[in-house]
């Protein structure tokens, strides 16, 4: 029998993501960052589930103090909404709403720990220069497969607020 992968889940009422449980992560919880920190450099985890709204220490804080340590580890970032303040994504690999509900923040989980690691491994390097640019952000983009996923290079930052809007109303251009 595999192993299941252990979520850590910084969120103000963790009940909310039983769900997750239910299709077999194990959780760690903690209602705000400083509890969320703590328990991060003492368990080992294989992701995060972060709320944006956490009080003192918003989740774009906590994230970026997460990437700082582990750069490795995927965040996904849970908000109200999509409006947030410029760089609150900078350091999250992924976002859903609340409104989106409990699959899609399965699904999206489920993407960023088994599918988006496996795409980096599958890639090779590229000895021509990228077809497509966005921003300062260069892929390929395969239309036809899963959204393109930026290069694992750390020159390279996450979506901006505007550019996560467009990916999740399916209105990206390339």
């Amino acid at each position: 029998m595999a192993t299941s992968q252990t979520l850590l889940c910084i969120h103000r009422d963790p009940e909310q993501l039983r769900s997750l449980q239910q299709n077999g992560y194990e959780l760690l919880t903690a209602t705000n960052g400083s509890e969320g920190l703590r328990l991060f450099v003492s368990r080992p985890v294989d992701a995060i589930v972060l709320e944006y709204y956490l009080g003192l220490l918003d989740g774009s804080v906590i994230a970026s103090e997460i990437k700082r340590v582990r750069p490795e580890i995927p965040i996904v970032m849970l908000a109200d909404s999509l409006e947030l303040p410029d760089g609150a994504l900078n350091s999250v690999d992924a976002l859903v709403t609340k409104s989106d509900g409990n699959h899609f923040l399965w699904a999206t989980v489920h993407f960023v720990l088994n599918v988006k690691p496996a795409q980096g491994k599958e890639q090779k390097p590229n000895p021509h220069p990228p077809r497509h640019q966005v921003g300062a952000r260069n892929f390929v983009a395969d239309i036809s497969g899963p959204l393109p996923t930026p290069p694992p290079d750390p020159r390279y930052s996450s979506f901006t607020v505007e550019e996560w809007t467009h990916v999740r109303d399916g209105t990206f251009r390339f």
